[in-house]
């Protein structure tokens, strides 16, 4: 089973919700571990996972299916969200807010009492099978009048919020994530918390867990701190100049080394 840290009582949650057929919302930063978590909680409720990541351009179609030609004419296919509803899977929508109001309205009645997927190409009525869970996650920190969750919508959902771990834990999740020394990884929570102070430094997203183990990893590959922090972390955070260099300082202040 793949690796996952707890930081609270999430898999309790998630496990009494899935066992009621309860779809769940998960909120939480970029890189803190939304997707990670969703991923153990299916191995270990032993259910497949079809993950969605949502855009501007999804369609009803792009979840729930098409027809299509083959060599022998034309077919349907099933799309990622009417599979997990054949199988009883989960399907975890990343992002959700991010695909368009005429999309998202085809979950309402799979995310209530009557867990059920209208298929109005074939005239389907489908009921979702045991086991079914629908997942969906977003980013608070990107929402906007336009892009938030219709509270009809997210009113449907059990939800859970997620942050960045305290230090401890954090450190705990990078090390074993990337294999690094305790030191090290203990060395990337205490820059990554020095640079969540700056987070309103002309900075959209804090450091995040992901980034920690990214740059762990280029580390354990032979790439030196300051360029495996400068390539994993500090890049990824700003396309400002200005704002790398400032950054940079905080990895410099923090490994003892010097631009020179």
């Amino acid at each position: 089973m793949s690796f996952y840290q707890p930081v609270g009582n999430e898999v309790e949650l998630f496990t009494a919700a899935a066992g009621n057929g309860l779809p769940v919302l998960i909120k939480g930063p970029t890189g803190c571990g939304k997707t990670r978590f969703v991923r153990h909680m299916a191995e270990k409720l032993d259910r497949p996972v079809y993950t969605v990541a949502c855009h501007d351009d999804l369609t009803a179609s792009d979840l729930v299916g098409r027809h299509l030609i083959g060599p022998d004419g034309t077919y349907w296919q099933d799309g990622p969200l009417t599979r997990a509803v054949r199988e009883g899977g989960i399907c975890y929508l990343d992002e959700v807010v991010e695909a368009r109001k005429d999309t998202t309205v085809v979950l309402h009645p799979l995310a209530d009492d009557r867990r059920e997927l209208p298929i109005e190409r074939t005239g389907e009525l489908l009921k979702a099978a045991p086991g079914f869970m629908l997942v969906v996650s977003y980013n608070p920190g990107y929402q906007s009048l336009l892009k938030g969750m219709k509270p009809s919508t997210r009113q449907r959902f059990v939800s859970m919020s997620f942050d960045y771990p305290e230090p401890e834990v954090e450190q705990v999740i990078v090390q074993k994530e990337s294999g690094c020394s305790e030191a090290l990884a203990g060395q990337l929570v205490s820059l990554a918390a020095s640079l969540r102070n700056l987070k309103d430094h002309d900075l959209e997203e804090a450091a995040s867990t992901r980034l920690l183990i990214h740059t762990a990893y280029l580390m354990a590959s032979g790439v030196s701190p300051i360029e495996a922090c400068r390539a994993g972390l500090i890049e990824p955070l700003s396309d400002d100049a200005v704002t790398v260099r400032a950054l940079m300082e905080v990895v410099y202040a923090l490994f003892g080394e010097s631009k020179g």
